[in-house]
Parts: C-alpha cells; structure tokens; sequence
C-alpha cells in the first residue's frame, strides 16, 4: 500500500519527536534510535530510563529528588516517582509568554475572549487563594457543573493549586446523571452554572441546580457562575459567594508541593450500563503522559493554537486544556458544532488561527455529507494538523480532509480514551500516513494485539492489551474497596495485563488499525469481524447518514443480525437501496458478514461522547429490559431509544 502522506524533511527535521530522539542521543551512546520503531521498542522495554528521560525533557519540577522512577512493574498498583513533589499548575505556568494568550475562546453568539497568560495565573491565583480561606484544600472534592468557557479552566486549576480533586459534568447532564456520578465522590464545593446556550437556544438550568445541591448534602460552599445572566431568581440564591469577586484579587500564591500520585481530578466512565466508574488520575502520571501525548504525538508546542471540540464532559476536554502543559494557546468553542452551519467550527479555527483542529470522526463524516468547504469558510492557512478521535476515521474521511485543506495538512487520528485521559494509539509527525491506519504506538505505551491465548499476533485482529504500567495508568477508582471494580475492568481476562476492551491490528510497518469494541463483535460462522469494518463500508453511500449493527447469538439457535441505518431525508430504503448496502458488505467484508435485516431507524443511540450504543442495544434485543442495561442520562440522544424498544417488544414476541 503506498502512503497516503508522508512529511516533508524539514516537517520531520523540526517535529518535537525528532528533537527529543536527538537530545537522547546527546544524552547517552546508548539512546541513539535508527528509526520510531526502534525509539518505541527502547521506551517499552527500558520504562523507568524512558520515563525518567520525559521528567528530565520537559524539565518538571520538585523540590525533592524522587527515590526511584518505579517501584515494580506491577499492575495494578505500580508506584512512580516516589519521594517526588509536583503541581500540574507549577508546569502549566512555567510555560507562560507575555506576546500569545493562553485561552482563546469564542461561543455561539460569536463573544470572544483572547486572555493572556498573566491573566489567567492573576484569576487562578485568587481563586486558589480563596478556595483556601474558606477550608478547601488536598483531598477535599470539588465538583463544577459548567460548559467549555474560560471560567472552567481557571476553577480546574485553582483547585488543583491547593491540592483539591477536580471533577466536571457538562450542564446539558440530567439530575439523576450528574448525582450518580458527584454522589460518589461527596464533593465539598459546588460550582455552577445558570445555564448555557446550543444549536441556538437558550437552557435555563438553575432548577437543575437546585436539585442538585439538595442531593448533596456533602457541599459546604456554593459558587455561582452567571454563564447566561438571565432575568429573574439568581441561581446564587441566599449565598454571598461571587465568581467575580473570587477571581478579582492579585494575590501572592504558590501552587501547593504534592506527592506525585496526589489526586488530580476524577473522570467517569461513560455509565451507559450501570454506575459511572468513577476514575482517579494523579497529578504527575498526567503532566508526564500529556507531555508525551500531546508534545510528541501531536506536535504540540508554544508556537501553537490548539482546538479539539468537545464539551467539559467528555475526556477530550482535559487533553484540550493539557495543550497548556506544552505551552500551547488552547481554543476553547462553547457550542453546537453544527449551528448555524457545520462551517460554525472552521470560522471559529480561521478566526483563532488555530495550528491543530480536533473533533470526533462523526464531525468530519458530518461535514463530508453535507458538503461543507472549510476553506471556503474561513482562512486556514495557520492550520497543519487534523486530530481525530471517538471511533474510527473511514477512509473516504481522509481523503476528504486532504481534499479540502491541501497535502501538507498532516492527519493525526488517536485512540486511548477517559480510563488513561490520553492514547495508546496515536499520530507521529515524521511518519507517513495510510488511510484507515492509526501511525504508531505512542511512546511508552507497549500495546500489543493479544489472540485468545494471550499471545501477540501482528497482522491479525487481537484483543488490545498494554503489558507494562504507564504513570497516567489510574490511581484508583473513589471508593472502590480492595480494589474490585477496577481489577475488573480491566485485569480479569489477562492477570497482570491491561485490557482495553478494544479490536486491534498491528501491521508490519508498525502501525494501528483499531476494529472497535470487543465486546461487540460480529463473529459471524466462525469469522470474527469488528463492527468499525462493516460501518466504514456502508456509510461512504451518500443515503447513509448513519448506522448501528449488532450480532444476536441465541442458544441452541441460529444468530441473527440487524442492520440498522439512519437515512438522508427523503430517501426510502427500497429494494435497490438494501442490495447496495449488502453488495457494499459483501464486497468489503465477506459474504458471511451480510445482515439477516435491514431497518430503517430515526437515530443511532449514542453516548455523551459519541459512542454508537451497540451493547446496550443488543443486549435489549436479547431480552433484558432497557430500564437494567441503559442510563438515559448518559445519552446525547435518550429520545432515539423508544424506537429500539418497540422494535424489541416485537421482535422479542416473534422470536
């Protein structure tokens, strides 16, 4: 297969990866790398020389020398840095320039705010100062329920300064979402917004936030956020706290020293069929995994302006603001992706001259079908890398994104997720791209496809295993006692291995190519496929917006295989159009993989962070009621599952 793109010398000469590999070479005799491949293979086999090398590279600070890099190479439960003290905030800050601002941000009534670095350290320094007046310190749980504003970013790091853990849901959340996941962690501190505005209305969630902050009996202090300040009742009620005046002061404030494997923030899991995992990342396993991810992988560095779309409940808004960790200007969209227009982004990049543009997979194939011309948009010259990230980039999507913004844009798609709040799988700039495949391994990270027996295979779909510790490996989930719930999820299948739940390849060059979920499989008679394979056939008709298919295997019968597929308006899925869509399969896949039925549907349930629900849904259509293996609210869409349930009942009633 040739290359879809391959960087230019001087690309490669000055990419972030290329300096480190030669500073390692300056370092030692013993680190000089002929190629990524052999840099990868040296930073999976030689974990604490490597991990060491990153403190050393990006220069992180501690007033006390760590013991050792690593105590064993357990997991779970691989200790690093022991004796070291470190901030997140001390290493945002050290980045600080006087001539670019740190946040951008824009929403969809077109504010902006361009704050610099000085600012940002002046509002983070008050906060942090007053968070600490009023009792708030390490350990203590801090929960916000606020939108991608510039206001989120400061609070984040506030808390993080004092030693606080830091946890975020996006306020179009529901009640009963948002409690299951702050119930668990009995946060001490509320912060909350009135509302927030999408695809051009307006939410009014001070209601929300009221029930919220009766539910939790654990907050002490409420501060308020006027995101919309609309008439009538403030959301602060009889409460005298007032964000302006919180983040007013110029106050003298040092981030607190914490010992490497100090809570940073707890994320969640995406809670579609039981609990939110509440999952608990340190401070220093994120600065030196974020530093490798977005530094390296990303090519990320002071001269850049750094946007991935995402709204504050999804992972990808920590990595957004990680791009501060590398000296990066962040640009941060409150916002519908798609309102007015699916151009609303690309005006947002031209106008912020943004370097990298990030967003989900489903964004560009959005953008693909509706004809979007991003450079008819906006000016994009600024922009040279294109992330992507949720499930899979297809094929036609890269030849679309080359097509519109020229062969010199570099197409980076990563794979990882909340449970590492980074990759496994990601981009490297002095590498050639082929369509479909993911670049490399990211550096650090010994991901191998494992077969059923627990042996590496290369060329062949495997299990995605991680056979060594990584510092943003989680420190735990909160209250998780002796352990249990995050052994099994993800050391219960190989003993003393990672397992991400994730279809794989590794192919001979090296790089990825990922099949999705495993535990949604199509193993047809025999032939085991992932469903990311079957999606990317059909969804290049310019009929199919969308689709969702699930593997009903049946004991003692036959398993049967629906397809379902969300149609552009005004097409009807006649006979003609199920013969391409099964002519598509069985060209790209195998005959085998041709499903019993085709439906027509409204909508594909998706996850706040866009997952298609293919486990859910086939688990209802086995039998099990929607109520037991479905949390509404952790749905972008919960409206899109009434269709799925009449079509169990009557299905379930035939069968």
């Amino acid at each position: 297969m040739k290359p879809f793109w391959e960087p230019t010398s001087e690309r490669a000469a000055n990419a972030r990866i290329s300096h480190y590999a030669r500073w390692l070479a300056d370092r030692s005799e013993n680190t000089t790398f002929s190629d990524y491949d052999s840099l990868w293979q040296w930073s999976v086999s030689n974990i604490e020389e490597f991990w060491e090398s990153i403190w050393d590279y990006f220069e992180v600070e501690s007033p006390a020398r760590y013991s050792s890099v690593l105590d064993s190479r357990k997991m779970p439960g691989a200790k690093w840095f022991s004796g070291a003290q470190v901030n997140y905030v001390n290493q945002v800050f050290k980045n600080a320039g006087r001539n670019r601002p740190a946040i951008i941000f824009e929403d969809e009534a077109g504010n902006r705010q361009d704050i610099s670095w000085q600012e940002l350290e002046k509002q983070v320094a008050s906060l942090a100062s007053s968070l600490k007046a009023l009792g708030v310190g390490e350990g203590d749980r801090v929960a916000a329920f606020l939108p991608n504003r510039p206001e989120t970013i400061v609070a984040f790091l506030a808390c993080a300064s004092v030693g606080a853990v830091w946890s975020v849901c996006s306020p179009d959340m529901g009640v009963i979402s948002v409690l299951d996941r702050f119930r668990q962690i009995e946060p001490k501190v509320l912060i909350a917004c009135d509302g927030y505005s999408y695809n051009g209305k307006v939410y009014d969630r001070r209601e929300v936030v009221r029930q919220i902050r009766k539910q939790l009996p654990s907050v002490r202090h409420f501060v308020p956020v006027d995101v919309l300040k609309t008439e009538g009742a403030p959301v602060r009620e009889e409460e005298t706290l007032s964000w302006s005046k919180l983040v007013s002061d110029s106050v003298e404030f040092q981030p607190e020293w914490l010992p490497f494997d100090h809570p940073l923030w707890i994320v969640y899991s995406s809670g579609t069929t039981g609990k939110p995992k509440p999952i608990v990342h340190g401070h220093g396993g994120i600065i030196l995994s974020m530093s490798v991810s977005l530094g390296f992988h990303n090519d990320l560095g002071a001269q850049d302006r750094y946007h991935w779309y995402s709204t504050t409940g999804w992972i990808m808004w920590n990595c957004q603001v990680g791009g501060l960790l590398v000296g990066s200007t962040v640009c941060i969209y409150d916002g519908s992706p798609g309102y007015p227009d699916l151009g609303r982004l690309w005006r947002f990049a031209g106008d912020a001259d943004v370097t990298l543009f990030g967003a989900g997979a489903a964004f560009y194939e959005s953008c693909m079908k509706g004809g979007v011309q991003p450079t008819k948009e906006a000016d994009l010259s600024s922009l040279h890398t294109i992330g992507s990230t949720g499930s899979p980039l297809a094929p036609d999507c890269y030849e679309w994104i080359q097509e519109q913004l020229g062969k010199d844009v570099w197409i980076a798609p990563m794979s990882g997720g909340t449970d590492l709040a980074g990759p496994f799988i990601g981009g490297n700039p002095t590498l050639p791209v082929y369509k479909g495949e993911m670049q490399c391994r990211v550096l650090g990270a010994a991901v191998h496809a494992f077969d059923d027996a627990g042996k590496q295979v290369i060329d062949e779909v495997g299990e995605l295993v991680c056979t060594e510790p990584m510092p943003c490996m989680p420190l735990y989930f909160w209250n998780d006692k002796g352990d249990e719930r995050y052994y099994s999820s993800y050391f219960d299948t190989f003993p003393g291995v990672w397992r991400h739940g994730d279809w794989m390849s590794v192919t001979p060059r090296g790089g990825v190519i990922i099949y999705g979920r495993s535990d949604a499989t199509i193993n047809r008679h025999g032939i085991r496929m992932g469903t990311s394979e079957l999606y990317q056939a059909i969804e290049v008709l310019p009929e199919v917006v969308d689709s969702l298919v699930v593997d009903l295997e049946f004991l003692g019968k036959q398993s049967y295989m629906p397809l379902f597929v969300v149609l552009k308006e005004g097409v009807v899925l006649d006979q003609n159009l199920c013969e391409d869509i099964k002519s598509r399969i069985r060209n790209a896949l195998t005959a085998r993989h041709v499903p019993n039925d085709i439906f027509a549907v409204p909508a594909v349930p998706r996850t706040l962070s866009g997952k298609k629900l293919e486990v859910p849904i086939k688990k209802v259509l086995l039998g099990e009621p929607l109520g037991q293996v479905v949390n509404r609210d952790s749905l972008a869409n919960p409206e899109s599952l009434e269709w799925y349930r009449h079509f169990a009942e009557r299905f379930l009633s035939n069968a």
